[in-house]
C-alpha cells in the first residue's frame, strides 16, 4: 500500500537509509538549492532540512533524485499501473493472460477520488510570508514553489472528472506582488490550466485555483504526467499511490461566483485563491530547465484567499537548472509507464526520446517505419515525414525544435537512448540536399530564448532512411583548414566538428569560405561555438550547447547551400551557429560565496562529508 502522507514517505526513506537529516540551520536563499544540486549530482539520498532559516517549517528535497529511489517510492503499485497501461494499449491481451492482470481491478478502484468530511489539511492556516522563501539562483525574481500541484476545474463541467492537476511554477513574492495577497502563476499556452482559464474568461467568472505542496508522493508525480485528454491526473495519482485520493470540501467565500474547489485532504500545504481575469504582472526571472534564466514577462496573478497546512507539515522542493537535475528522474519514470502508449497514438512510431541533456523540448529523437514504395531502388524518407508531422502535432512533443528521425528498417536493433549511436546512424545516411524540412514562424517552448520572440521560433526535421552514404571521420583529414579568426577545431562525435568562433564572425561568412569539395565536408555536421573545448568535452555539453542556443530557420546554414522549389538544402556540410546571441537569456551560475559555504559542509567533519 502506498504512502498516506509525505511524512510517512520521509520516515520510510530514513528507516531504509535513503534519506539524510541536516540538523544545522540551512538558508533557503541559495544554500538549500546548492546543497540539493551537489547531493543530486553525487547520486545521493533524499535530504531533510530540519532547521530552515527564518521559517518554522522543515523542508525535504531530492525525494525523486534517483530512478531506483523513485521506483522504491511506488514499489507496491508500479506493476499494476504498467498493467493498466498495457490494457489501454490493447484490451484484448487480457484474454490471453488474464492472471497477469489480476491486480488491475484493485488499481482501477483506487482511481476514483474519495470525498471526506474533514482532513489534516484543515487543521491550521498561515500566510505566504511564513512559508519557506526558497530561492534557487542568484538572479531569480524571488522565492518560488518548485514542486507545486496546481489544481483547477472546468467551469463549464465542474467536478474532478474534468479537472486538471499540473505543475506550473509559482512565484511567492517579489516584483510587484502584494505581500501575502498575490502570487504569480506561470503556465504555458497549451497547458490544461490554460484551457480552464479561457473557459472561465468566456463565462465571465473567476478561475479558482488551489496550489498544493507535499502530500502523498503520487500527487507530485501525477502533476507532471503527460496524460491523454479525458484521464484526470487525480485518477492516475490514486492508481500510482495505491489508495484513493482524499478530497475535502473547500470553505466557501461570500464573494464566490463559482463553488469552491475541493482540497487535497492529505496535502502538507494548500494555497487557495482565484486568478484575476484583468490582471497580469511580471513573473520571473527564474533559473529554468534549459540551464538559463527565463526572464520576467507578464503572467496571471493568483489572488490569495487562504493558506492551509496540516499538523507537522514538510515543504517539498526541487531545484531546476541545466540538466540533468532531479526532474530527469520524472522523465525516466514517465517513459517507463507511458512509453508503450506512443505507438498506439502515433501509428508507425517505434520510439520517441525527448533528450534531457538538451533541455527536453529542444531536441527530440524518433524511430519510425519507412514502408512507402519498398521496391524503390533508392530508399528515402517518405513515411518518416508523415510520422514527423504527426509527432509535432502531439501535445508536449509539439514543442520540439529539432526532430531527428530515422527508419527502423535500417537497423531494428538501434537503441534510441544511445545518443551517440543514434547520431552516427543518422549522419551516415542523411542527405542534406533533400532531408531537412523547416517549419518557420511557429511556436516553440516559452522558456526557449533562441527564437525570434516569446513562444516564437522555428523547427526543423532531419530525416534519414536508406543505406550508409559516408564514413564518419574521427580525426581531422588531410587538407583541412579554417578561415581566419576561426580556431580550435574539436571533434565532438564521429562526423561532428566544433569550431571556436569569434563574436563578430557570421555563419554566412564561414559557409562562404568553403567549396563542397573541401576537406571540412567530410564532417557532415559542423557547429560554431563560443568554446569548442567545452562543447566537445562531454556528450551532455555538446547536446546542451548546440540545441539550446540555435533557432533552426536562423542558425542553420550549409556549405554549397541552395533553394530549389522553395526547398532549402546544401551540397556540403550542414553548419549550426550554436553561439550565445545577444537576445539569449543568461546561463545559470552559482553564487561563489554560497558554493564555498556548501564546500565546508562536505569537508571532513561536515554533515555532508562522504556524500558530496
Amino acid at each position: 500500500m502506498g504512502y498516506s502522507s509525505l511524512r510517512a514517505c520521509v520516515e520510510d526513506l530514513e528507516r531504509t537509509g535513503q534519506l539524510i537529516r541536516l540538523e544545522q540551520e540551512v538558508d533557503p536563499y541559495l544554500e538549500a538549492a546548492e546543497i540539493h544540486r551537489r547531493v543530486y549530482q553525487a547520486g545521493g539520498p533524499a535530504i531533510y532540512y530540519a532547521r530552515v532559516k527564518g521559517c518554522r517549517f522543515p523542508m525535504v528535497s531530492n525525494l525523486f533524485g534517483t530512478l531506483a529511489r523513485t521506483r522504491f517510492l511506488f514499489r507496491d503499485t508500479l506493476e499494476a499501473v504498467r498493467h493498466l497501461v498495457e490494457l489501454k494499449v490493447d484490451p484484448a491481451v487480457f484474454w490471453k493472460r488474464p492472471w497477469r492482470y489480476r491486480d488491475v481491478p484493485a488499481a482501477a478502484w483506487t482511481m476514483r477520488p474519495r470525498f471526506v468530511s474533514s482532513g489534516p489539511i484543515l487543521a491550521h492556516q498561515t500566510t505566504i510570508s511564513q512559508l519557506p522563501a526558497l530561492q534557487s539562483w542568484p538572479r531569480d525574481g524571488g522565492p518560488f514553489i518548485t514542486l507545486p500541484q496546481v489544481y483547477t476545474e472546468d467551469v463549464e463541467r465542474p467536478g474532478w472528472r474534468a479537472s486538471n492537476l499540473g505543475m506550473y511554477r509559482v512565484q511567492l513574492s517579489g516584483n510587484e506582488y502584494l505581500p501575502d495577497r498575490q502570487i504569480g502563476l506561470h503556465y504555458q499556452i497549451h497547458r490544461g490550466i490554460g484551457v480552464h482559464h479561457a473557459r472561465a474568461l468566456r463565462k465571465g467568472v473567476p478561475l479558482r485555483v488551489h496550489v498544493s505542496v507535499g502530500g502523498p508522493p503520487a500527487l507530485t508525480l501525477a502533476a507532471v504526467m503527460p496524460l491523454p485528454e479525458g484521464l484526470p491526473e487525480l485518477a492516475f495519482a490514486g492508481a500510482l499511490g495505491g489508495r484513493r485520493v482524499r478530497l475535502v470540501a473547500g470553505q466557501p467565500s461570500a464573494a464566490d461566483l463559482v463553488p469552491p474547489l475541493p482540497l487535497f485532504a492529505d496535502a502538507d500545504f494548500v494555497i487557495t485563491g482565484t486568478v484575476d481575469p484583468e490582471k497580469q504582472l511580471p513573473e520571473g526571472p527564474f533559473g529554468d530547465h534549459l540551464g538559463y534564466y527565463s526572464l520576467a514577462h507578464p503572467f496571471p496573478v493568483l489572488q490569495v484567499e487562504r493558506v492551509y497546512h496540516r499538523p507537522d507539515p514538510i515543504w517539498l522542493f526541487t531545484v531546476v537548472g541545466r540538466p540533468p537535475q532531479e526532474d530527469t528522474c520524472f522523465g525516466e519514470i514517465i517513459h517507463e509507464l507511458t512509453g508503450p502508449i506512443i505507438p498506439t497514438v502515433l501509428p508507425g512510431v517505434h520510439a520517441v526520446h525527448a533528450v534531457d541533456a538538451a533541455g527536453v523540448h529542444p531536441l527530440l529523437l524518433a524511430i519510425g517505419s519507412e514502408r512507402y514504395v519498398p521496391y524503390a531502388a533508392k530508399r528515402k524518407p517518405q513515411e518518416l515525414l508523415t510520422i514527423a508531422n504527426a509527432i509535432l502535432g502531439q501535445g508536449q512533443l509539439s514543442l520540439a525544435k529539432f526532430l531527428l528521425i530515422v527508419a527502423h528498417e535500417d537497423n531494428p536493433q538501434l537503441d534510441i537512448h544511445d545518443i551517440g549511436e543514434f547520431f552516427s546512424h543518422l549522419l551516415e545516411r542523411i542527405d542534406w540536399r533533400t532531408d531537412l524540412h523547416f517549419q518557420t514562424c511557429t511556436t516553440i517552448d516559452t522558456l526557449d530564448y533562441s527564437g525570434t520572440g516569446l513562444n516564437e521560433g522555428s523547427k526543423v526535421v532531419l530525416a534519414a532512411a536508406g543505406p550508409r552514404r559516408r564514413i564518419l571521420p574521427t580525426v581531422l583529414p588531410d587538407g583541412f583548414f579554417l578561415p581566419d579568426g576561426f580556431s580550435e577545431p574539436r571533434i565532438c562525435l564521429p562526423g561532428v566538428l566544433a569550431v571556436q568562433t569569434p563574436r563578430e564572425a557570421t555563419l554566412a561568412h564561414f559557409c562562404a569560405a568553403f567549396r563542397p569539395t573541401d576537406a571540412i565536408n567530410q564532417f557532415p555536421l559542423v557547429v560554431l561555438v563560443d568554446e569548442s573545448a567545452f562543447t566537445a568535452a562531454t556528450m551532455n555539453n555538446f547536446l546542451w550547447v548546440v540545441f539550446t542556443r540555435a533557432n533552426p530557420a536562423v542558425d542553420l546554414d550549409g556549405i554549397g547551400a541552395f533553394i530549389k522549389h522553395k526547398h532549402w538544402g546544401c551540397e556540403g556540410a550542414l553548419v549550426i551557429d550554436a553561439r550565445i546571441k545577444p537576445h539569449h537569456a543568461p546561463p545559470l551560475v552559482e553564487d561563489r560565496a554560497v558554493s564555498q559555504r556548501v564546500d565546508r559542509l562536505g569537508a571532513p567533519g561536515g554533515p555532508l562529508h562522504g556524500i558530496i
